[in-house]
C-alpha cells in the first residue's frame, strides 16, 4: 500500500472515533465511498437475509459501532480505507441526512429554501458537510419513534435524503473525487432537531385512499402479515408504515392491538410498538 493511502486511513481512522465519541455509529468506507468490507456472504445470493448476526464484517451500515475497539478492528479488517460512513437513524441523534447535490441541473440549496418558504419552517444552525462536488450535507436530528426512509430527488430535484439504513460520508474522508470537509463554523454543533414541518415532508406520502368500515377485515389482516413479515432492521419500519396507511384508511384504533401483537412477534416490545403506532397516529393527524 502507498504511503499515501496508510496515512489517509490513519487519518480515516482518527477521524471516525472522534465521531463515535459523540455518538455516532461508523463504518470504513473504500475510495469509492462504498462501504470497505465486502459481504461474506457475496457467493451465495440466495441464502436469508443477514445483518451481521453470523457475527462477521461485511455488512454494511449494520457493522456501524461506537466502540472503539470495535472500530478499531474494522480499520484493521479494511487496511484500503480512506473513509469512514456515519450510520442515520440510530441513537442517540436518529441522524437525518439532508444532501444537496450539485450533479443536477437545479439549485437544490434554492429548492430548499423554497420549500422552507412553503411549508413554514427553516433550517437551525447544525453541522454542514462540504462534499467534493461542491455539495452540503445538512446533518439533522430526528426523533426516536419516527423512521425517516431513504429517497433521492423525492423531496425536490437534487435533494436526497439519508435516513434509517443509510450513511453520510463522514468529513475528514478521502475519496477518489477529494476531501469531505465539516463548513467552517459548524464542527462544533451538535446536529439540529429537524423541524416538525420538514419532518412531515421526509415520510412517505399519505396514499389517497377511501374511509372503510371500523371492522380490520382483510386489508387489515394484509397490513398485520406486512409486519409479521419484517426482519430485524425492518420492524419500525414495517409497523410505522402499516400503522399510518391503518389511520388513513380509518381502521387505526381497531388495529393498534393486531399490530401490536405483530410486533412482539417480530422482536419489539409492547413500549416500542406502542410508541410507534402513536407516532404514526399523531403523524396521520390522529389522537393515539
Amino acid at each position: 500500500m502507498a504511503t499515501t493511502d496508510r496515512q489517509a486511513t490513519t487519518l480515516a481512522l482518527a477521524h471516525a472515533l472522534s465521531a463515535a465519541e459523540r455518538g455516532l455509529a461508523v463504518i470504513p468506507l473504500s475510495r469509492s465511498k462504498l462501504p470497505a468490507l465486502r459481504s461474506p456472504h457475496r457467493d451465495a445470493p440466495e441464502a436469508p437475509p443477514c445483518h451481521g448476526e453470523c457475527g462477521r464484517f461485511g455488512h454494511g451500515v449494520y457493522d456501524a459501532a461506537t466502540d472503539p475497539n470495535r472500530i478499531r478492528e474494522l480499520f484493521a479488517a479494511a487496511p484500503w480505507a480512506t473513509g469512514y460512513g456515519i450510520a442515520c437513524g440510530l441513537p442517540p441523534h436518529h441522524l437525518i441526512g439532508i444532501d444537496l447535490d450539485t450533479k443536477s441541473d437545479t439549485d437544490s440549496s434554492a429548492a430548499l429554501r423554497e420549500l422552507a418558504l412553503r411549508h413554514l419552517f427553516t433550517i437551525p444552525a447544525t453541522v454542514v458537510v462540504l462534499t467534493p462536488s461542491g455539495g452540503r450535507h445538512l446533518w439533522l436530528s430526528g426523533p426516536p419513534d419516527v423512521v425517516v426512509p431513504n429517497s433521492a430527488g423525492r423531496l425536490a430535484p437534487g435533494i436526497d435524503i439519508r435516513g434509517a439504513g443509510g450513511y453520510l460520508v463522514g468529513p475528514g474522508s478521502r475519496t477518489d473525487h477529494g476531501v469531505y470537509a465539516t463548513a467552517p463554523g459548524t464542527a462544533h454543533l451538535a446536529p439540529a432537531a429537524c423541524p416538525p414541518a420538514l419532518l412531515r415532508l421526509l415520510l412517505p406520502p399519505p396514499r389517497t385512499h377511501h374511509p372503510t368500515p371500523p371492522s380490520a377485515g382483510d386489508h387489515g389482516q394484509g397490513l398485520v402479515q406486512f409486519v409479521l413479515a419484517a426482519h430485524e432492521g425492518q420492524r419500525n419500519t414495517r409497523l410505522f408504515w402499516a400503522a399510518c396507511r391503518a389511520y388513513e384508511d380509518g381502521i387505526g384504533p381497531a388495529l393498534v392491538d393486531p399490530l401490536v401483537d405483530a410486533a412482539l412477534n417480530t422482536g419489539l416490545t409492547e413500549r416500542e410498538a406502542r410508541a410507534t403506532i402513536a407516532s404514526a397516529a399523531r403523524m396521520t393527524g390522529h389522537r393515539p
